[in-house]
């Protein structure tokens, strides 16, 4: 039992930028990655987006904390939002309390002020889950949600929203026509392109603009490694990275194929 325990615990604890142990190429993937998706906002009518996937156990939630914590080492004041309010992980990565959040702001019980945990790193604050509510989709397309992040616009240089898997649910949908646009998150070896196709055909049916895809958990020769399971390439010719796409995932085949490694941390 007390192994069992030990085991949950470790998965439960996700890896990131904050770790002293991670290999330098990964923090400069995600560099690189900063840099992209800056100039993906650049012309956008804010600097709001949302960090979802297909289907569940994609690795969103890390990269979104991850996306965040780079930022935020750039200067820049950010804000993350766990949006996914069905299956909340950012308290523990950040470690933080959740007995309050987006949801019970949204609901009224909180002001924001009593919900947001500041500077979590440096120029970084972090809104948990709270309590999970009956009705996730409702609140985050709710008048309430879109007035709060047209206010908090003035305050953040980026605002970063962690919401529930694309396929299965329609939550970040409802972001759509407030936020800048979806960055899509793929498992390598696990996500499939129909599933892509579906997610990307949704956010074109809502009249979202997708910022692009990052692939991660894909395996480099010399068997580079992130905590023995985050390895990645990047598109652009870096040797560690992720693979990202402006717009679409163009180039990549029918399907990811050739890690044969497992993330057993089930991130959504």
């Amino acid at each position: 039992m007390a192994s069992t325990k030990k085991q949950e615990s470790a998965r439960s604890k996700r890896r990131t930028l904050m770790d002293k142990s991670v290999a330098f190429p990964v923090t400069e993937a995600y560099k690189n990655l900063r840099t992209n998706i800056s100039f993906a906002l650049s012309t956008k009518k804010n600097k709001i987006f949302a960090v979802s996937s297909a289907l569940a156990s994609e690795g969103k939630s890390t990269v979104a904390a991850n996306i965040a914590i780079t930022l935020a080492q750039n200067n820049s004041k950010v804000l993350l939002i766990d949006g996914d309010l069905r299956k909340p992980v950012q308290h523990k990565v950040f470690e933080i309390g959740n007995e309050t959040g987006i949801s019970s702001l949204l609901g009224g019980l909180n002001t924001f002020d009593e919900v947001v945990h500041k500077d979590v790193i440096e120029n970084l604050n972090v809104v948990t889950c709270g309590p999970i509510p009956p009705n996730p989709s409702e609140l985050l397309g709710s008048e309430n949600m879109k007035s709060l992040l047209n206010k908090l616009t003035a305050e953040y240089d980026y605002i970063i929203i962690d919401t529930p898997p694309i396929n299965i649910v329609t939550d970040a949908l409802t972001l759509l026509d407030t936020i800048a646009g979806v960055l899509l998150v793929a498992k390598h070896a696990q996500s499939t392109y129909d599933a892509l196709d579906e997610a990307i055909e949704a956010i074109k049916m809502a009249d979202g603009s997708l910022l692009g895809v990052v692939v991660n958990n894909v395996a480099v020769a010399g068997n580079g490694k992130f905590g023995g399971k985050y390895s990645y390439k990047y598109k652009y010719g870096y040797k560690y990275g992720y693979k990202y796409s402006y717009g679409g995932y163009g180039g990549y085949g029918s399907k990811p194929s050739g890690d044969k490694s497992q993330d057993n941390e089930n991130d959504d």
